[in-house]
């Protein structure tokens, strides 16, 4: 499939610098003046006496009437019921099913905002998180990391449900603030040949004697390959497998079964092309299995991966070392420029993957991949021992889950507080902290700023997810040379 690029956006614009100001007048009762957008995409206004009012489907710089549905002491959370003043940055939502209505996908929270506006919001919350969490504030921001808006999500988790009383499969994500599926036509943030396959799902399941004990399908995109992973409670029966091969040579897609857990995924035949992603700027490929963790932005991940290693500026002479590493995302591309590289993970099956495909992209290679090794670990367990074991580093990359990276954070902070720990062990001179969270990287900038001798001297969103709240972003950290000096 032929993807649009990613790039990094050398513009910022905010709603704020943008939108026209709301009238500088007395408002009249009920209507509210929103100021600013919150991380879940909430307009955010104060009555006469200083009271917090959440607003559902409300932007900054508008003047709206709501809703209140929900009252507590020192605020309020509500839906906008009417637009009085209208934000320059309202658009017309691109999807049919998005929106405030009964039955609304609950997918995308920010279809109505622009798209440049949405990344700065996401700049604004990191922003905030740093300072407000952290007590830290980046000495640059960089440019956002942007790409396609539309058709983008290579990864989902697709809900199904046998819906007795309308006599259909509904398949999709859940509604707005519900349990129950949205009934969904088309998903235009999913690649478009699989939003064009909703429909004949829908088809498929509600022809399947197992209907109503299949309730899930989840998607993994290759470059080449899309794998549809069908989870079911009960064995499937010969008809319902006829039925399951029929659908993927008119589909061209590729079926994996899942009976129970994670570990129970198979293929429903062998054979045929490995899901796999490629980063052509470091003539790397990383086959993958449907269940295994990747980024669910390719296209943002191939930019991500570069200027991560711009960042890191990784030499032949320097060890590195890749915490939270997964299949080696970032661990390969490293071992094209470092001189030895370790990667780090806590999942040991995901360990073995990254092993696989350290072998497979040394093949064949003009220059050699830099000797590179692999470690599982928890890594939200850590001791000073451990770390000073792990031997010494120039550089450091890390990409933790949401709960962050606190134990690494905190066990680096100890050893620039109790220099004995660290015998001959000397800390990274840069760390480049990529998340998916602005509180926890926050929580972690503040440890390495203010407790582990570092500066943050650049900091930026990613825009991973485009028309959701969900904040991606990047950190760097430079080894302050004075307070490590001071410190010993």
């Amino acid at each position: 499939m032929t993807a649009p690029l990613a790039h990094e956006n050398s513009l910022l614009t905010t709603a704020r610098d943008d939108a026209p100001a709301a009238p500088e007048t007395t408002l009249p009762d009920g209507w509210l003046a929103v100021e600013s957008l919150d991380i879940d995409a909430q307009g955010i206004a104060r009555r006469p006496d200083g009271k917090v009012v959440f607003i559902e489907g409300a932007l900054p710089f508008e003047v709206v009437s709501t809703n209140v549905h929900r009252k507590k002491n020192n605020w309020e959370a509500g839906v906008v019921t009417a637009i009085h003043h209208e934000s320059s940055q309202r658009v017309r939502p691109g999807c049919p099913h998005f929106g405030l209505h009964a039955g609304a996908c609950g997918g995308c929270k920010m279809q109505h905002l622009h798209e440049t506006a949405q990344v700065a919001v996401k700049q604004r919350v990191l922003e905030d998180n740093l300072w407000h969490l952290g007590k830290v504030r980046a000495e640059m921001m960089l440019r956002p990391i942007e790409g396609p808006a539309w058709g983008y999500r290579y990864r989902a988790r697709l809900s199904v449900r046998f819906v007795h009383k309308k006599g259909e499969v509904l398949i999709g994500f859940h509604e707005r603030k519900s349990r129950y599926v949205a009934d969904m036509q088309a998903c235009h943030v999913l690649p478009p040949h699989v939003s064009d396959m909703l429909i004949p799902l829908r088809g498929l399941i509600f022809g399947m004697d197992a209907r109503e004990t299949c309730p899930q399908i989840e998607l993994a995109c290759g470059d080449d390959v899309t794998a549809l992973v069908l989870r079911h409670l009960e064995p499937l029966s010969d008809d319902d497998l006829t039925r399951l091969r029929a659908f993927a040579a008119q589909h061209g897609v590729q079926w994996w079964l899942q009976s129970k857990g994670p570990d129970t995924v198979k293929l429903l035949d062998q054979g045929g092309s490995l899901l796999s992603y490629a980063l052509p700027d470091f003539g790397i490929t990383m086959p993958f299995k449907p269940t295994d963790f990747t980024q669910v932005n390719p296209h943002i991940n191939r930019v991500l991966v570069s200027r991560a290693l711009r960042l890191l500026e990784a030499q032949k002479h320097e060890r590195v070392i890749d915490w939270f590493c997964g299949l080696g995302n970032f661990t390969l591309p490293i071992a094209t420029q470092a001189g030895e590289v370790l990667g780090i993970e806590g999942s040991e099956t995901l360990v073995a993957r990254s092993r696989e495909n350290l072998a497979g992209n040394q093949t064949g290679r003009a220059v050699p991949l830099a000797p590179t090794a692999f470690v599982a670990r928890n890594l939200f367990e850590m001791t000073p021992s451990q770390l000073v074991g792990d031997g010494q580093a120039d550089k450091w990359l890390v990409d933790p889950p949401r709960e962050g990276a606190f134990a690494l954070a905190k066990t680096l902070a100890d050893l620039h507080l109790q220099p004995e720990l660290r015998g001959g062990w000397t800390p990274p001179k840069r760390i480049v902290y990529v998340s998916c969270n602005p509180a926890t990287l926050a929580r972690d900038a503040g440890l390495l700023v203010h407790q582990a001798g570092y500066r943050c001297v650049a900091a930026g969103v990613v825009n991973m997810f485009p028309h959701t709240a969900h904040v991606e972003s990047m950190a760097v950290f430079e080894l302050d040379a004075e307070r490590v000096a001071d410190a010993a």
